[in-house]
């Protein structure tokens, strides 16, 4: 699992790339939770377009990311899933809950 961000005007992107399993899904809360709290930002972006591989901790993951973004009066945003990774957040309703978007396609 690979992350990184950048941030701009209230909006911190994160774009996750590799697998995103129970192994990997603790350390990356953990790594999204120290950067809303350094820039509580008032939209956070997940861009999943590198993810080859997701399983319900990564449903757990955005779940929880959610929360924590109402918590600060912000929104969370998933862009860009794809394959496997939108499969699973399609058939887990996740859509329902968090705005998806498709970015430059």
């Amino acid at each position: 699992m690979s992350i990184s961000f950048t941030y701009l005007s209230g909006r911190l992107t994160v774009y996750l790339s590799g697998e995103l399993d129970h192994h990997a899904a603790r350390e990356t809360m953990q790594k999204i939770t120290e950067l809303l709290d350094e820039y509580l930002p008032r939209r956070c972006v997940l861009d999943l377009s590198g993810l080859r591989f997701m399983d319900s901790s990564g449903v757990a993951l955005i779940v929880r990311l959610s929360r924590r973004m109402r918590e600060l009066g912000g929104t969370l945003c998933v862009e860009n899933p794809v394959g496997q990774a939108r499969r699973v957040l399609s058939c887990a309703g996740v859509d329902k809950l968090v705005h998806f978007a498709t970015i430059g396609g």
